[in-house]
């Protein structure tokens, strides 16, 4: 059927919109399109040599698995539990598991592959109470991450009655022993707009065995209902405290004391354009913030006298990033980036330094301690280094860490090297980069070679062990992973220089990338692609149409391209602190001129692209990869470059999805760009 499209006046400009009747995603004409599109992909796709062969690389590594940190819990005797996920082999989903004592094996407490027959059931998110008796944990469906709140028996394994629904991203701070927690909820539908389910976050107190409609409400009445907050208890459980997320560059803290039920809540930090991260103890409260410190530092606030000018800094900003703080009782553990690689250093309570955790080499670190602050784990992973967990012994400082737990993968990677370089982008800034490549790389500009990017809502890029960056590796190509504006590797000043009129910095950043992998002959033109999902898929669809001529393919993974109406769409008024809205004529000017999907042009040879999406994607709506491909498609010059859309069905943003989808997904991805560059496997 054809469709006229749609002409809106914005601002008195007339912008013309060809398909938006691919916003409905319930038409039958937007079905029919979908199902056409899948098997022009699958056609596309299945008729490449090599794709059983990719595929069976990649399940291998995904096989390789995952392994975290463990959050550590005492029982009232002493009793010591550690839990922690675990995935390995064929599993599609981590499993949670518990040690009694630390050279114990561990048990199962919670397999999601035993939930659901196709492993689409996910454990979104577990809290165990104070004394590791009990497990608060959600379970969503099909990549939605619409979570119901469970309590399951520590010890027994079954669950109990209470089950909560609408906890989506939930937070939940337990009562001291096994009464009951305080914890995040969504409204019901129908008791709010439609559309507005998905927002209006508040803070309830559950007791066990109560019904949860009768829940008090402890906190949220009248704020915004963009507003998402977080909850927090001190270690006795006499002061409350909330954390409320306002975009990526804002938060606030507030406390009250919890036996208060009506009491007052007393602001720590509000009306600040900075943000804030708390961890209460008994006798203060300590915060990481970057107000009036791009790469943050760390304060202790007396509950008694919490104004600003009281605060006592304990951890003062350095030369690199202070990305995370772990506070025990007796010390506190600090992670910081440099140029997004982990470094870990111990400061007694006082900010006293005592010394350097040792790291297995330039990767990323994620570390957890005992409250009591005798044991500290270190959760490790590089490009070449599988997730591996360290002990360290807090008590014996001369000690090393020992590994208290490994994938038994029988993964090497002698032959692959990872290199640092860095680009300069249009207005003088440097650009770090990650490169990964077998080692004495040929630099004859013919290297079939991925640029990854992200660079948004200051999520940090650190290295990470990827099977799709290890398969592009292993079949001769280079990957290369950006460390763009937008993001937070650098400190809040990176972020915000990526930011609302700012973003174009992100895009040109990775442009300066591209043009310097070319110019020092790692590649050429005809051997690139760009490849990012969600605000990455953003950014791909942005270069692509803003420098076509760059690349020879793209993947656009579950992304933004419609920047005139995407806050109309899921979650997306969340994220008009961070990309503004064209419903102000100001910022409506700045995402006028790079919304690809309103800079797509006809007659324009644009590179191969591969635009996927999730019907149960609950972030970023599936319109966008829908338009997006139809567009570019219809103006594609050189019609041996495929436009391909790929629409996963059982599956969500990416959280969740079991690793038999997962490999499917990257077979399809990386056959398809590995034959645009010439590498077919």
């Amino acid at each position: 059927m054809k469709h006229p499209g749609t002409t809106d006046i914005l601002h008195g400009e007339a912008v013309h919109d060809p398909y938006r009747w691919l916003e409905d995603g319930d038409s039958a004409d937007t079905q029919a399109f979908t199902e056409a599109q899948n098997a022009k992909t699958r056609a596309h796709l299945d008729a490449m040599p090599g794709r059983a062969k990719l595929h069976e690389r990649i399940r291998a590594l995904l096989a390789i698995g995952f392994v975290g940190p463990p959050v550590v819990r005492v029982g009232p005797k002493g009793e010591r539990r550690w839990f922690y996920e675990r995935r390995e082999g064929g599993q599609n989903q981590p499993v949670l598991l518990v040690r009694e004592r630390s050279t114990d094996k561990a048990r199962t407490l919670l397999d999601p592959g035993e939930l659901s027959k196709d492993g689409t059931t996910a454990l979104d998110w577990w809290y165990p109470s104070t004394d590791g008796t009990l497990l608060a944990w959600g379970r969503s469906e099909g990549g939605s991450e619409e979570s119901v709140l469970h309590v399951r028996d520590v010890v027994t394994g079954e669950d109990l009655p209470d089950r909560i629904p609408h906890t989506r991203h939930a937070s939940v701070a337990w009562l001291p022993g096994r009464s009951g927690f305080y914890y995040s909820r969504y409204p019901e539908p129908g008791t709010v707009p439609p559309g507005d389910e998905r927002y209006g976050s508040r803070i309830y107190l559950h007791r066990l065995g109560d019904d949860p409609a009768k829940d008090a409400l402890v906190f949220g009445e009248g704020r915004d209902k963009t507003d998402v907050p977080q909850v927090f208890l001190s270690p006795d459980g006499m002061r409350l405290v909330v954390r409320v997320h306002q975009g990526w560059d804002r938060s606030e803290v507030h406390y009250r004391h919890a036996a208060a039920a009506n009491g007052p809540w007393i602001a720590i930090a509000a009306g600040v354009s900075a943000l804030f991260e708390p961890t209460p103890m008994n006798d203060r409260l300590y915060l990481h913030t970057n107000d009036g410190a791009s790469r943050y530092e760390l304060f202790a606030v007396d509950w008694q006298k919490p104004e600003r000018a009281r605060w006592k800094r304990v951890l003062p900003e350095g030369v690199d990033v202070l990305s995370d703080v772990v506070v025990t009782e007796r010390e506190i553990l600090a992670t910081y980036m440099h140029e997004a690689a982990s470094r870990v250093e111990r400061f007694g309570l006082d900010g006293k330094a005592l010394g350097q955790v040792p790291l297995p080499g330039i990767g990323s670190a994620t570390v957890t301690a005992a409250r009591e602050g005798d044991e500290a784990f270190i959760g490790f992973t590089s490009y070449v280094v599988p997730p591996e967990v360290h002990r360290v012994d807090l008590a014996r400082p001369a000690s090393a860490p020992k590994v208290w737990d490994r994938l038994d993968a029988g993964f090497a990677a002698a032959d692959v090297e990872v290199t640092r370089m860095s680009a300069t982008s249009k207005d003088g800034t440097r650009v770090p980069m990650f490169v990964i490549a077998r080692r004495n790389l040929p630099r004859n500009g013919k290297n079939p070679t991925a640029l990854y990017g992200y660079g948004g809502f200051n999520v940090n890029q650190t290295p990470a062990f990827s099977a799709r960056a290890l398969t592009v590796v292993r079949a001769g190509g280079v990957w290369v992973s950006a460390i763009l504006r937008g993001g937070g590797e650098l400190g809040e000043a990176w972020h915000r220089a990526g930011m609302l009129e700012r973003k174009q910095n992100v895009f040109d950043d990775f442009i300066a990338c591209a043009e310097a992998l070319i110019a020092e002959k790692i590649t050429s033109p005809d051997h690139l692609a760009v490849i990012g999902g969600s605000n990455g898929g953003l950014l791909v669809a942005a270069v692509v149409t803003q420098r076509p001529e760059l690349f020879r393919a793209g993947l656009s993974l579950v992304p933004l391209t419609d920047m005139l109406r995407y806050h109309h769409f899921r979650i997306g008024k969340l994220w008009v602190p961070e990309y503004g809205s064209a419903d102000d004529p100001a910022q409506y000017r700045f995402l006028r001129a790079y919304s690809p999907y309103h800079a797509v042009r006809p007659g324009k040879r644009y590179p191969a692209m591969l635009f996927t999406t999730a019907e149960g994607d609950s972030r970023v709506d599936p319109l966008h990869a829908r338009k997006m491909a139809a567009r570019m498609d219809e103006a594609q010059a050189d019609r041996a470059r495929k436009i391909l859309l790929r629409v996963e069905t059982k599956a969500g943003h990416g959280a969740g999805k079991p690793t038999s989808k997962l490999a499917d997904e990257l077979a399809d991805e990386l056959t398809f760009m590995l034959a645009e560059l010439g590498a077919p496997p």
